[in-house]
């Protein structure tokens, strides 16, 4: 028995596409049916305006009020005026010439004396002009010669004098440093003495120390004895 039908002929093969574009054409249709509206031309009545219905305003008449100015005050009484007859009599001050005359006697008056009071002048050890001299160091030649010395001299001075026991005593270790300062005044003496560290008793030794100092030489500015401020460290090592 032969077929009928031509067997290339397929009718489902497409039949997946044909739905889905029936369903969105089925679906579009009804969306638009279910929003769709419809307004009725007569129902519409925006009126109209009436500019008879309006009410005017009516604007009520104001009427200013002048009010007369204040009446002048009255006229002050005239004063009365007392004549007093000019009977008092005035003292005339007389003033006397001050210019001497011949016949006065001048007296002599006594040669005045301006006493020169000088000026405390410091300067500071690295700028002056010649420095202090530390007693040994008169042969040194130039200023940083003579510091170089003074500051070996005052090493030693103060490893001789200063008390070493009393680091011990107070129960110090490793690498004490106290800052000394004092002045050299113009006459060579050693004054305002001052030193600070953590400790009172090592400031005040330190203070000691520095009180025996010799007499030095004064440093001197412009050819003129100055003060000289000078600091130095102590340090010292303990032991342990």
């Amino acid at each position: 028995m032969e077929p009928k039908k031509n067997p290339k002929a397929n009718v489902g093969r497409n039949s997946s596409l044909y739905f889905a574009i029936g369903l969105a054409l089925m679906l579009f249709l009804t969306n638009y049916a279910i929003n769709y509206k419809t307004y009725d031309k007569s129902d519409i009545d925006i009126g109209q305006l009436n500019l008879d219905d309006l009410d005017e305003e009516e604007i009520p008449i104001t009427e200013q009020l002048q009010t007369p100015p204040p009446p002048p005050p009255p006229p002050a009484a005239p004063e009365e005026i007392e004549i007093v007859e000019d009977e008092e009599e005035v003292e005339e001050t007389v003033i006397e010439s001050t210019e001497v005359d011949q016949e006065t006697e001048i007296m002599e008056v006594e040669e005045i004396v301006v006493e020169e009071v000088e000026e405390e002048v410091e300067v500071a050890f690295h700028v002056i002009e010649n420095v202090p001299v530390f007693p040994g160091c008169e042969k040194k030649k130039g200023n940083e010669a003579k510091k170089k010395c003074m500051s070996e001299q005052f090493q030693k001075f103060v490893g001789k004098k200063f008390d070493r026991d009393l680091a011990g005593d107070l129960g110090l270790s490793g690498r004490i440093r106290i800052n000394c300062y004092f002045k050299i005044d113009k006459s060579g003496n050693i004054t305002n003495i001052g030193a600070r560290s953590p400790y009172p008793q090592l400031d005040k030794e330190a203070k000691r120390v520095i009180g025996l100092l010799p007499k030095m030489k004064p440093g001197r500015q412009r050819g003129k004895s100055v003060t000289v401020p000078y600091a130095v460290p102590i340090i010292f090592q303990v032991q342990d």
